[in-house]
């Protein structure tokens, strides 16, 4: 199928590796098909939208029957490129880039951090979960230039100063967990991860709307 993916909305792109997990999930245990009501069940995402996610790339069911698990996992394991490995470099390796470090995306494949820098000299020349630890001062001569993600894990005043050397050496998406938003081209991807705000508003709404789905 010849697929334009700039024409999935995002929300859409976003639920696809939520999907892909619990289809590998049902894969292992033996089950051969499942509903688009259980699938909500399991990830939930109401049965409408996850069908209507779906609808974007084709027939991928039945009416009655609902689908192949091992179908829709080889589709969606080919849509987002899951034989295909992308590099990541990981700058900052505090306490959160550490446990990133350690936990490298193991349930993940296709995705693994490959080096990571910092400015800690205890750290420098270490391996931290498998992972070489450079110097930030080297960035520009140690990163691999087929490397087209960064997870930036750093204090918030150093985040733009280094974005803006990151983007210069072709990076192509950042995974920002800083709370300082990033001024980038319209051509780069950032994805904003604050957990302190994300705290916040879980406990705003446990307080606030109580009982409301």
């Amino acid at each position: 199928m010849n697929l334009d993916q700039s024409k999935i909305p995002q929300a859409t792109a976003k639920r696809l590796p939520l999907y892909y997990r619990f289809l590998q999930n049902l894969h292992a245990s033996g089950k051969q098909r499942v509903s688009s009501a259980e699938l909500s069940d399991a990830v939930k995402v109401d049965s409408a939208t996850i069908r209507r996610d779906f609808s974007y790339f084709g027939a991928l069911g039945k009416k009655g029957y609902g689908y192949n698990v091992s179908y829709l996992l080889s589709f969606f394991r080919k849509t987002l490129d899951q034989d295909e490995v992308t590099k990541v470099i990981l700058i900052g390796v505090g306490n959160l880039g550490t446990a990133f470090l350690h936990y490298n995306f193991s349930k993940n494949n296709n995705t693994q951090i490959t080096i990571a820098f910092d400015v800690d000299e205890s750290k420098i020349g270490t391996e931290v979960g498998g992972v070489p630890v450079y110097h930030l001062d080297t960035l520009e001569e140690n990163m691999p230039g087929d490397t087209p993600v960064a997870i930036l894990t750093v204090p918030a005043p150093a985040a733009q100063s280094i974005t803006d050397r990151l983007i210069k050496k072709g990076i192509k998406g950042i995974l920002n967990f800083t709370p300082a938003r990033l001024n980038v081209p319209d051509s780069i991807r950032i994805h904003h991860i604050d957990l302190a705000v994300e705290l916040q508003s879980l406990v705003y709404f446990l307080k606030h709307y109580q009982g409301e789905s």
